[in-house]
């Protein structure tokens, strides 16, 4: 993820101009890098390493998501249409 996506992504989802470590700019962020190495993974099927590091990423985000959903469940909902990751 380059560092220029980065800034977007928290300047989008962050409460203030430096926010980089609420839950919500995290899940953002995790997501951002979830979908750049799956793309990668589609054309590198046997790249087991970034697999196993994505297998980790995915893990973190479900974390945090499950973080907000039982301590700020409005703040999850906003998130989780911005994202578009339930259906």
């Amino acid at each position: 993820m380059i560092r220029e996506q980065k800034k977007k992504v928290i300047k989008k989802f962050g409460t203030h101009a430096k926010d980089t470590g609420s839950a919500q700019v995290q899940v953002a962020v995790l997501t951002a890098k979830i979908n750049n190495l799956s793309e990668h993974l589609e054309t590198h099927g046997g790249d087991k390493h970034s697999r196993t590091g994505l297998l980790k990423m995915v893990g973190k985000r479900r974390r945090h998501l499950q973080y907000l959903r039982l301590h700020k469940p409005e703040d999850y909902e906003v998130l989780i249409k911005k994202l578009k990751l339930r259906k």
